[in-house]
């Protein structure tokens, strides 16, 4: 096996999605596929359409570009429109998400260019602060959005809980829902899209009696791992280890716990400091900074991350009898998932396993016992 290497397990996708749909469809949310975190794999996006989704979501216009190439047949959104590659989203994306009123006029002049029409869904700020218009000036927007050539008003939608960290709860799905209705109102027109949010919406969803008009969420994280952001909760009936990231030991042995001698910044300019666990079983793997986002890996329980160079991840283990050449397995978070992804040093292999097995009332798959759980590292 090369190493490090993320094993991808498609028939575990294939199962959240069909579930996913199938439960939020309940209550007529349409879902999208978010595929940035898999950066817009054609292989994966396949399992996502072929499983029930036609619509797939993505930040990267070089992503969707890459899933036209390989013929992924699928609408396509864009998530983060740039007023640089406004050419390139009216040709390569069905529908974007936009703020700025620069970019959508931007989007109108090569639409009308080019002979065709972009859907957008205007964006609104509900207090994440990642983006979106501010309230106050949603009908003004609107209103010079109506007035331009090659765009049609598609929808509106908001982003929650992602840089803020703001819980797309009852209060503002019911905003949404009222901006929704106010606007059909006002300008009398159709928004046939309201986009509530993205995967953290999993437990207003769950709680709700009344979804007022949100149709749409975009879903990235909970089809991927299985679990809802707000608490990184796993999600009943739902695998969450279809990534499971392996490295390589290369040094096993005892040794102290708290480096000795006199203390500088380490490679990174940080300071070190290390909690004395006195002489340890010490295991060097061979992957480090530059292949995944270290603080979101989730070891073994018999296993603890001490730190990690650019090349080196070191572990504090109870297993004496690892040695030289055998793996690890670790999960994954959001952000290590996606910083393996995009790493051209961490290779990638798909596997299909029988997802017929027992799933634990934790909401993580039923695993060979070589390779444990995930929750947490020991300390």
């Amino acid at each position: 096996m090369p190493t490090p290497e993320i094993s991808i397990d498609l028939e575990k996708i294939a199962h959240n999605v069909r579930t996913l749909k199938k439960g939020y469809g309940t209550k007529g949310i349409h879902i999208m596929g978010v595929t940035k975190v898999i950066c817009g794999d054609p292989h994966l996006a396949n399992i996502l359409i072929t499983n029930g989704l036609n619509h797939l979501a993505d930040s990267r216009i070089t992503n969707i570009k890459r899933m036209q190439r390989e013929n992924v047949e699928a609408k396509f959104l864009l998530l983060r429109t740039l007023l640089s590659e406004v050419e390139s989203v009216v040709k390569y994306a069905d529908i974007s998400l936009n703020t700025e009123i620069s970019i959508i006029q931007a989007l109108s002049k090569a639409a009308e260019k080019n002979n065709t029409i972009h859907k957008i869904i205007l964006m609104i700020e509900l207090g994440d602060l990642r983006e979106g218009i501010m309230p106050i000036d949603l009908n003004r927007t609107v209103r010079s959005i109506l007035k331009l050539q090659g765009i049609q008003l598609a929808g509106i939608g908001t982003n929650l809980a992602c840089f803020g960290g703001i819980k797309p709860n009852e209060r503002k799905m019911k905003q949404l829902s009222s901006m929704a209705n106010d606007l059909e109102k006002r300008f009398k027109i159709s928004l046939p899209i309201v986009s509530g949010g993205n995967s953290a919406n999993y437990n207003w969803f769950e709680s709700t009696g009344d979804l007022g008009r949100i149709n749409n969420l975009r879903l990235g994280e909970s089809i991927f791992l299985g679990c809802e952001p707000l608490e990184k909760e796993p999600i009943p009936d739902l695998f969450t280890d279809a990534f499971i990231l392996y490295a390589e030991v290369m040094e096993s042995g005892i040794k102290p716990s708290v480096p000795y001698g006199e203390i500088g910044l380490d490679a990174f300019g940080n300071e070190p400091a290390f909690k004395d666990y006195g002489q340890i079983q010490r295991v060097i793997l061979g992957i480090g900074k530059q292949d995944v986002r270290i603080e979101g890996l989730i070891p073994p329980f018999e296993m603890t991350i001490l730190g990690a160079s650019s090349d080196h991840l070191v572990l504090k283990t109870n297993k004496t009898n690892l040695k030289v050449g055998d793996t690890v397995a670790f999960g994954l978070n959001y952000g290590s998932l996606l910083s393996a992804m995009n790493s051209n040093t961490v290779s990638k292999k798909y596997v299909q396993t029988n997802i017929h097995r027992r799933i634990l009332p934790n909401g993580r798959s039923e695993r060979p016992s070589t390779q444990g759980a995930f929750p947490h590292g020991a300390d």
